[in-house]
């Protein structure tokens, strides 16, 4: 890539895409005065189908499938996506080059105008709550069986709009509550979900910065963006998701933090209504760290590539959540995700 020339940035057209995209440019510019950036935005698959739950597409790439396109036709330089959208397996040619700070992964819930000092508790019984989500479902059911969720599809404002209308179906949605905060629209947050409620998706909270594996000028550019801390816990929770061969239409769930600067990884995997569940918890011992082959280079893990980090962290981490996954799997997750994909297959 020649620093010379504009770099060009894809991204999604929604306004909520638009902005995280511009939060790394920013922070590029600051870092890199003489660098100009030009942002080069595109619809996804995700973008399009509106009318079906994200679980019944089928689609393993809703959301990075035409922008990875574009990235390995060199129409762009690199792209900005929200971590969680982006597949534990990457096609051929591309990687995660920078992971930056996290902002708070939790789920938050916002209430209708009419309810808005309630909390979920507090709602009547059959209320609707939005979602599209199956693994806030799935724990939710379990902690206010007295609520019906329904699918709730669309970019962030169309999602409140249906949320705010006259007459509308839905007394509440739940939304990433780090959305909301990129948003402005932090205000209309009435409950932060805690860990002990609702533990979130794998990546949730974190901007992912995707480059072709090959373009080193582009992995030096991006570096400077990385978070140490954020970066070995969403390694964990993509090494966690790769084994367990989960997705985002699945029901699997973590929560991520570093404890003297190792990873500590709790992870669950729920039925489709919550009443079947494992979980467990999982930190590297030293006896794994003593296997660790640091080979040198450049390393693709989970498909993040890292430029400033030390493999060995790195393969820390992956192996934190691999062998949570391994442990979760000797429990009985793979019977229940067996499960949920045959009566989604069904639907």
């Amino acid at each position: 890539m020649d620093l010379s020339r504009p770099i060009r940035v894809g991204s999604r057209k929604s306004r909520l895409a638009l902005i995280q995209t511009h939060l790394v440019v920013d922070a590029l510019t600051a870092l890199n005065p003489d660098v100009q950036f030009e942002i080069v935005t595109m619809t996804t698959v995700g973008d399009q189908i509106l009318d079906k739950p994200l679980a019944k597409i089928g689609e393993k790439s809703l959301f990075t499938k035409e922008l990875e396109f574009a990235l390995l036709e060199r129409q762009v330089d690199f792209v900005v996506h929200s971590l969680k959208d982006l597949p534990t397996v990457l096609p051929n040619g591309v990687a995660i080059g920078a992971i930056g700070q996290r902002e708070d992964p939790s789920d938050a819930v916002v209430m209708r105008a009419d309810v808005v000092n309630q909390t979920l508790d507090q709602l009547p019984e059959g209320s609707v709550v939005g979602t599209c989500s199956l693994r806030r479902i799935a724990q939710l059911k379990r902690s206010y069986p007295h609520l019906i969720f329904e699918s709730v599809r669309g970019n962030l404002d169309t999602r409140l709009r249906k949320l705010d209308e006259v007459g509308g179906v839905y007394s509440a949605l739940i939304l990433a509550t780090a959305g909301l905060i990129r948003m402005g629209w932090e205000n209309r947050i009435s409950q932060r979900l805690s860990p002990s409620v609702c533990l979130y998706a794998v990546g949730q909270g974190a901007l992912a910065v995707e480059m072709r594996s090959d373009d080193d000028v582009t992995r030096k550019l991006i570096s400077t963006l990385n978070n140490k801390p954020t970066v070995l816990c969403c390694i964990a929770e993509r090494a966690f998701l790769r084994t367990l061969e989960g997705g985002c239409s699945v029901p699997v769930a973590v929560h991520s933090e570093m404890v003297y600067e190792k990873v500590v990884l709790k992870g669950s995997v729920f039925s489709l209504d919550g009443s079947t569940s494992v979980t467990a918890s999982y930190s590297i011992k030293e006896s794994d760290l003593r296997e660790l082959h640091t080979d040198a280079g450049v390393r693709i893990i989970c498909g993040v590539q890292m430029e400033n980090m030390s493999t060995k962290e790195i393969l820390a981490a992956e192996i934190t959540g691999t062998k949570l996954a391994e442990i979760l799997l000797d429990q009985g997750a793979n019977e229940i995700l067996t499960k949920v994909r045959s009566l989604k297959d069904a639907h």
